[in-house]
């Protein structure tokens, strides 16, 4: 198989790097990807960094068994603990969910005041911050955990009071801040943009991770003359440490089309 002909390994500690998968597959029809959760022992926010950083390297050596040609590490957590240390001992592409996003939101903001949400260890790790201040010292960032995000998308209930009631709880300091972007540092948040944005009105842009991480990919394929030659739609296969019986009505909902083949790894 030729370097092009190989597909794109995409790996988060659950479900949530799902919609990473719907952005690429949107982005990037021909492209085949392999996907691992590592679900029998998400969440990866919880851990040590010790964990985390075993826990990569591991996800990292799944995909490669499965001949990847680049690598996005769907996971906030990873990208903001792990990945900076991790991916300097491969000889392949690795994107992290975390740069983009960053990026995008300098490129983005009118008053250089930012919003960053995420989960506990991504917010505390304040590796967005970082990023972006590389990028435009000048940006004022703002930053907020939403550790019930999470469970309320994985319940379906993000369309509901209670996610709007969270969402209005979470984000008023930020909407008090005078941000004009905010970035959903989470790959469970694109599903919750409807409820976000009500919650801090249309003059407030949200940037996906997801989609920003897409157009990286795109960018890094053509950078490496790596892009499929084939107008033919590609194949994605998902592999996961253990199979959850909710998982393919959510990851479903998370891919926006139905999921037909899931494998177990041991």
């Amino acid at each position: 198989m030729g370097l092009k002909e190989k597909p794109i390994g995409i790996f988060d500690s659950g479900v949530g790097g799902l919609t990473v998968v719907r952005a690429v597959r949107k982005a990037l029809k021909s492209e085949d990807i392999v996907y691992f959760g590592d679900t029998a022992r998400v969440p990866y926010g919880t851990k040590s960094r010790d964990a985390i950083m075993k826990f990569a390297g591991e996800d990292i050596e799944f995909l490669l068994s499965q001949d990847v040609k680049v690598i996005i590490a769907a996971c906030n957590t990873v990208s903001a603990i792990a990945l900076e240390e991790v991916s300097v001992l491969y000889d392949l592409p690795i994107i992290g969910v975390l740069q983009p996003g960053a990026r995008a939101s300098c490129r983005i903001t009118r008053n250089k005041r930012v919003g960053i949400i995420g989960t506990s260890a991504t917010i505390s790790s304040g590796a967005y911050t970082e990023n972006i201040r590389k990028v435009d010292p000048c940006i004022k960032v703002f930053t907020g955990a939403c550790p019930l995000f999470v469970p309320i998308v994985e319940e379906g209930w993000e369309d509901t009071e209670l996610a709007l009631l969270a969402a209005r709880q979470y984000l008023s300091p930020l909407v008090a801040n005078e941000i004009d972007t905010l970035v959903l540092g989470c790959t469970h948040y694109p599903l919750l943009k409807n409820t976000i944005k009500a919650a801090v009105g249309k003059n407030i842009g949200l940037i996906d991770s997801a989609e920003a991480v897409s157009k990286l990919l795109e960018e890094t394929l053509k950078k490496e003359n790596l892009l499929r030659d084939t107008e033919n739609k590609g194949n994605s296969k998902f592999y996961l440490s253990d199979i959850p019986p909710n998982f393919i009505g959510l990851a479903e909902r998370f891919l926006g089309e139905p999921i037909k083949h899931v494998e177990r790894t041991y």
